[in-house]
C-alpha cells in the first residue's frame, strides 16, 4: 500500500485558505496511487491554544467535511486533527480524524495535551487509542506530543503495523522528533509514518518538517527537507510480520 505523507505549511487560523491550498496536493497523490494521504497536526488552523474556544469547530464541521467530502471523490483514507468541541463539552479536544473512503469517520482525541504550551489549559486530554484497519493495514494513530511516550505505543503494538504520527513539532527540537520516530519504530517492530509541517507562527516558533516514513527495523525510508512536499513510500504488512518473525522481540516484551 502506498501511504502519501503531506508536509505542508499552516495559514495561522484561516482554515478555508488551508483547505483550498491542500486540495490539489491531496487530489495528486491519491491520483499518483497512494491509498492513504496523512496531513499535518491541526491542518486547517495551526497548533492555536490560546483561542481554543473561537477556533473549534463541531464534529462534523467544515473542515472534517472537507476531508469526508474528498475521501469519498478521491476514493482515499485521509489523516489529520482537527480542533474540535463536542455539544456541551467543557473544552475541546485535538482530534485526531482517519476518514474512509466511504466518509466514515474514526475518531482518536489527543491522550497528551502539550503542558510545556499550555494546551493542557485549553483541550482536554482523551483517554482512548485508536486502531483501524487501512484495507488490511492495521493502523494507530497518534499526535506530536504523545510521541515521548512510549508505553502507549508498546500496547498496541501487537495489533499495529503502522503508527501515523501526525505534528506541529518546532525546530528547536528536531532531533528528538527524528530519534523518537525511528525508536517508536524499533521497539515496536513497526512502520512510522511522521508527518510534521513546516512553516512559522506568529509566536516566532518556526518548523523544519523532517516528515519520514521509517520501517519496522528503524531505516528511514524516505524523509523530507525543510519545504512544502509530498513523501510517498510503499509499506506492507507481510513485511511487518516477517521481521517480527525473524527476530522475535516483541514475544519477550514484559509488563505493557
Amino acid at each position: 500500500m502506498k501511504i502519501a505523507a503531506v508536509q505542508h505549511d499552516i495559514l495561522w487560523e484561516r482554515p478555508e485558505e488551508n483547505r483550498r491550498r491542500l486540495e490539489p496536493v491531496i487530489a495528486e497523490a491519491a491520483a499518483s496511487g497512494a491509498r492513504v494521504v496523512v496531513l499535518a497536526e491541526m491542518y486547517s488552523t495551526g497548533f492555536a491554544i490560546a483561542t481554543a474556544d473561537r477556533i473549534a469547530e463541531p464534529p462534523g464541521g467544515d473542515s472534517e467535511r472537507f476531508l469526508v467530502d474528498l475521501a469519498r471523490r478521491l476514493d482515499v483514507w485521509l489523516i489529520a486533527s482537527v480542533p474540535q468541541r463536542a455539544p456541551g463539552a467543557a473544552l475541546p479536544t485535538n482530534t485526531g480524524l482517519v476518514v474512509a473512503p466511504d466518509g466514515g469517520v474514526h475518531r482518536y482525541e489527543k491522550l497528551h495535551p502539550f503542558s510545556h504550551a499550555g494546551e493542557d489549559r485549553h483541550y482536554s486530554p482523551g483517554a482512548e487509542t485508536l486502531t483501524v484497519d487501512v484495507d488490511g493495514l492495521s493502523v494507530s494513530l497518534f499526535i506530536c506530543y504523545d510521541l515521548r511516550f512510549a508505553d502507549w505505543f508498546w500496547r498496541l503494538a501487537d495489533h499495529t503495523d503502522c503508527y501515523v504520527v501526525i505534528a506541529n513539532w518546532p525546530r528547536a527540537r528536531r532531533n528528538h522528533w527524528n530519534t523518537l520516530l525511528a525508536a517508536r519504530a524499533i521497539e515496536n517492530q513497526a512502520y512510522v509514518v511522521g508527518v510534521n509541517r513546516v512553516g512559522a507562527e506568529p509566536s516566532g516558533l518556526d518548523y523544519a518538517g523532517d516528515s519520514q516514513i521509517v520501517d519496522p527495523a528503524g531505516r528511514v525510508l524516505v524523509k523530507a527537507a525543510e519545504t512544502e512536499t509530498v513523501l510517498t513510500e510503499e509499506v506492507d504488512p507481510a513485511t511487518v510480520a516477517r521481521y517480527r518473525d525473524d527476530f522475535p522481540a516483541l514475544r519477550d516484551r514484559r509488563g505493557s
